[in-house]
């Protein structure tokens, strides 16, 4: 049969994990997936994925692809790659590729979500999957702010390209906070995002939330290309959900 193009979804708790991308001497997502697969006979030299998670970011629907000479079917594939795998990772799901398919260049969007809880104390409950803030945000002002994220825009006060003197231009299809009680998810979905982009624009609107900077910053950030608000939101809330083809 030969080898063949398989693309996985990949669901992983990022908390002990130096991000995606393989590094020496750290543990990462793309090192043990790796591993489980030389497990199962691959002889490659390293898998594709649709983007590379920072430390401690998590995923639900990150892509990966490779080749592999697999003799069974898409589902023993998948239960195969479960069985070596650790338990913060798992691949959700299994199917054959055209050979030239690329994770990510052949993306066409891509969908992250932030979550926050709002308490004075902190929840050991959720802590490992969401950002908790005080004092409390208001909502209506940071969905008013988000509008502003929407279309093709110059995003370098909000992130850096992966290459040297890469292109910063992004173009952001929707943009919008929703929930209910102390809880609330931040969902975006883009073309592709800057290196922290994400987090840094959660973390402007969350100030903005929180009344301590004014509803025009992310305006004012697109248009100046500087953003008047150091920060980051921290890794632990963020989820890349799905990326779309």
């Amino acid at each position: 049969m030969g080898a063949v193009h398989y693309k996985i979804i990949l669901a992983y708790n990022g908390s002990a994990f130096a991000g995606y991308q393989r590094q020496a001497a750290v543990r990462t997502v793309q090192a043990e997936l790796e591993t489980a697969l030389a497990r199962l006979g691959w002889q490659g030299s390293f898998v594709l994925a649709a983007g590379r998670t920072d430390a401690g970011v998590h995923a639900r629907g990150q892509v990966v692809c490779f080749h592999l000479d697999w003799q069974h079917t898409t589902d023993d594939l998948r239960n195969a790659l479960n069985h070596y795998l650790p338990d913060d990772m798992a691949v959700q799901s299994v199917s054959a590729v055209p050979a030239e398919f690329h994770p990510r260049y052949d993306a066409k969007w891509r969908h992250y979500r932030y979550r926050i809880y709002c308490q004075p104390v902190r929840d050991p409950l959720r802590a490992d999957f969401a950002w908790r803030v005080w004092p409390e945000v208001q909502v209506d002002r940071m969905n008013t702010a988000a509008v502003n994220l929407i279309g093709s825009h110059d995003f370098r006060a909000f992130g850096s390209p992966m290459t040297e003197n890469g292109v910063t231009v992004r173009e952001v299809f929707s943009a919008e906070w929703s929930g209910a009680g102390d809880e609330w998810q931040f969902d975006i979905f883009a073309n592709a995002f800057l290196y922290h982009m994400v987090r840094r624009i959660t973390f402007a609107l969350v100030t903005i939330g929180q009344s301590a900077a004014p509803v025009a910053l992310i305006a004012e950030g697109i248009k100046t290309g500087q953003l008047a608000l150091a920060g980051l939101a921290p890794a632990n809330g963020l989820v890349l959900e799905a990326v779309g083809y």
